[in-house]
């Protein structure tokens, strides 16, 4: 006499009908799944046309924030550089030459200021870590390019009087 298996064995031969044999039932339901989509409004966008909505949390393009009087905010401490996880951002800080001390906030500013963007993982490390609130991560996101050298933002890219975007006004 043969071993019947166990009811609660996931292995267990199951007697399926003729029309679960032919997989009807199975074929019905994904065709229905697939009808009740075919009617549906399409969730694509017209890229070029059309932008995307981003959410208000999006990090996107770096930009570096001027204060009141036209000043750069940054003042070349090197905080940002040092919070960087992927080492995208360069800083070279320099001294403010005694006559253009009235251009600048203290005696220090970042003489280069680059960021690689290909390296960099849009984290917001650098503008938490940024004592002066001078970068910030916009929601600009559109960073295709035809060479990689152009995709190592300096800081006359970066300076939203010169070429950066004014998202955020304080």
């Amino acid at each position: 006499m043969a071993k019947q298996p166990p009811q609660n064995d996931p292995f267990r031969k199951y007697n399926l009908t003729f029309a679960e044999r032919l997989y009807l039932p199975a074929i019905a339901k994904g065709m229905s799944v697939t009808l009740s989509h075919f009617f549906r409004k399409p969730v694509t966008i017209q890229y070029p046309e059309q932008r995307a909505e981003v959410s208000h949390r999006f990090r996107g393009r770096h930009t570096l924030k001027l204060d009141e009087f036209g000043r750069e905010r940054c003042v070349g401490c090197q905080m940002c550089e040092l919070a960087c996880p992927a080492d995208a951002i360069t800083i070279q800080a320099a001294e403010v030459p005694p006559e253009r001390r009235h251009l600048h906030l203290t005696e220090r500013y970042a003489a280069t200021y680059e960021i690689d963007l290909l390296r960099c993982i849009f984290c917001g490390m650098c503008e938490e870590a940024c004592p002066e609130a001078a970068i910030f991560l916009t929601p600009f996101y559109e960073f295709a390019d035809d060479s990689r050298e152009k995709l190592i933002y300096t800081k006359k890219m970066l300076t939203e009087k010169t070429g950066g975007p004014i998202f955020y006004k304080d």
